[in-house]
């Protein structure tokens, strides 16, 4: 079906990137913000050495190779030796150590490896090299040494580079085919490995990039990790496709990123909800530079609040909500014209080709405005689990309907609201109800930065409404001024908080989302040994250590008005 409506052809990623190096080959393809520059020739013929490298291992068509790699310009290099090779593709987190590499590389039978010497304190090299003796698949070994010559005799980027006969091969390789897995664990468990095809990868990439209204002279900005779709998909596929530039930065800084954009020219990027906030805050409350050049920002991974989307614009940025996840690729967006007329309030509608419904428990279709599980289909969709059957068969359905967890609701005119997950979902004697709403309802409270609200439990109800909060100075607002609040603002008695917990900072993933289960192990601890003053002031004081916390002021966080 989706070939008959052009939506899949027989083009593969490899042949996407040979049309931009014949075309753009003289253009700058990627730069990072370490110092690195490669046109798309340069990178091609990078490529094709270290593509016979691979070759030279042992890696066949359809074999693993597994890629770690901060945000750095050289990625590019490597994803595109494996495209030549008829690899798939498998980008992991920088921060995996080695029980985390041991357990994926396992999962996917990596046949090839490929890391930085050293990053960020860790001996790269040596972890490679005791992965290696682990993982009975891995063959081989190279190492990417930008700041650090390998000190273990792994073979160097450079060198290979540098010594090796460009591959000029062509892998038998069909557009059905697996072309990446990407790893995703949602809240808790081990990762699951999604498997994307090429014509996942190229449906999704072109409609992204086209409805964004991109062409060969933007410049994206990245800051996501290369590991994720957003990093690499958004970040160096849909730039790709239109002969544009990426510009890729290592550790995201507000005032460092905006003067990054603007040297380089950066005109669109596409982050989570806290990166666009950090950005603002430098702006309109740390004397920060002016946006010179972005004029359009793509935000996921959380809900746009009204103000942000305001704010944004009033220093020359569309900022739109774009909808997906790792499975489901971005499939809902907001279109640009559109941006400040729906000012937050709705996720979006679908890209072409797509198709949404949300469904109740029983897996029946609801009407428009009542609120069930958001479900799509089309031709994004990942093709399942790596040797996972059961956890496939729960996320796509026998009509080819991914379940994504999510909970919203669609109107008459087809647009998506997302109010939250699944697992956020509060049942209170047997009402069930939407943590993301409480959260919305307490955005602009006063003396209130950020709140993440999680369900307590309770013997009667079965679970009351628990409410981490971020104060905006050193008041803490009580409980009852909280309520008083929401009274005000006409809040229903029933989305009112319970209990309060103030923390220095909400936890989240790399991507903006709340660690819901990390808050609950904290109420976990603090519930029923101290009151609610006790246990913040305690905080406040040190004697309590959370080591996810990267310890930043509560001044980081603010509240933006329009």
């Amino acid at each position: 079906m989706y070939y008959e409506k052009g939506y899949w052809g027989k083009e593969t990623v490899l042949d996407a990137w040979n049309n931009a190096v014949e075309k753009y080959g003289d253009n700058e393809y990627v730069a990072d913000d370490r110092g690195s520059r490669f046109t798309y020739k340069e990178v091609d013929e990078k490529a094709s050495r270290l593509a016979s490298w691979l070759k030279e291992v042992g890696v066949e068509t359809g074999d693993v190779v597994t890629l770690q790699f901060p945000n750095w310009a050289g990625f590019a290099i490597a994803y595109v030796a494996c495209l030549k090779v008829g690899a798939v593709i498998h980008p992991v987190p920088k921060n995996y150590n080695d029980a985390d590499l041991i357990y994926i590389m396992d999962l996917v039978s990596t046949v090839a490896f490929i890391c930085p010497t050293y990053f960020h304190n860790t001996d790269c090299e040596q972890q490679a090299i005791d992965v290696k003796a682990q993982v009975p698949s891995l063959k081989a070994i190279a190492v990417y040494d930008k700041f650090e010559p390998a000190k273990h005799g792994t073979i160097e980027l450079s060198d290979i580079c540098s010594n090796y006969e460009p591959y000029t091969g062509v892998p038998k390789v069909s557009s059905d085919d697996v072309v990446v897995i990407l790893s995703t664990s949602g809240t808790t468990g081990k990762p699951k490995a999604a498997l994307l095809t090429h014509n996942n990868m190229l449906y999704s990439e072109r409609v992204f990039v086209g409805e964004a209204r991109r062409t060969e002279d933007d410049v994206m900005f990245d800051c996501s990790p290369l590991n994720h779709a957003v990093g690499f998909w958004h970040g160096l596929i849909a730039p790709m496709l239109v002969g544009g530039r990426s510009v890729l930065m290592q550790q995201f800084s507000p005032r460092e990123a905006i003067e990054l954009m603007n040297r380089e020219g950066c005109t669109w990027t596409m982050a989570s909800t806290p990166f666009i906030y950090d950005i603002l805050k430098c702006i309109e409350f740390d004397n920060g530079p002016q946006l010179e050049t972005l004029n359009l920002w793509l935000c996921g991974g959380a809900p746009v609040p009204a103000r942000l989307v305001h704010c944004a614009k009033l220093h020359g940025v569309d900022l739109c909500e774009v909808y997906g996840s790792t499975e489901s690729c971005p499939h809902v967006y907001v279109p640009i014209d559109k941006c400040q007329e729906w000012s937050g309030d709705w996720s979006g509608i679908p890209y072409p080709g797509i198709e949404i419904k949300t469904v109740d428990n029983d897996g029946n279709e609801v009407p428009a405005g009542v609120q069930g599980e958001e479900l799509s289909t089309g031709p994004h969709l990942f093709v399942g689990y790596l040797n996972e059957p059961e956890r496939t068969n729960r996320a796509l359905d026998d009509d080819g309907w991914f379940h994504s967890g999510d909970l919203g609701y669609i109107d008459e005119e087809g647009r998506l609201r997302i109010n939250g997950r699944k697992k956020e979902i509060i049942i209170r004697g047997g009402e069930n109800i939407s943590a993301r709403e409480i959260d919305d309802d307490l955005v602009e409270c006063p003396g209130i930065l950020e709140t993440a609200t999680i369900g307590m439990p309770d013997e009667r109800l079965g679970e009351r409404i628990c409410t981490f909060a971020v104060a905006r100075d050193e008041h803490e607002p009580s409980l009852k001024e909280i309520t008083d609040y929401l009274a005000s603002q006409h809040v229903a008695k029933r989305l009112w908080p319970e209990r309060i917990e103030y923390l220095p900072e909400i936890p989240k993933t790399p991507m903006g989302k709340v660690k819901r289960f990390e808050l609950a192990e904290i109420l976990k601890r603090a519930h029923g040994e101290r009151s609610e003053i006790a246990f913040a002031h305690s905080i406040k004081k040190g004697k309590l250590s959370f080591p996810f916390f990267n310890a930043r002021k509560a001044d980081k966080h603010f509240n933006l008005k329009p």
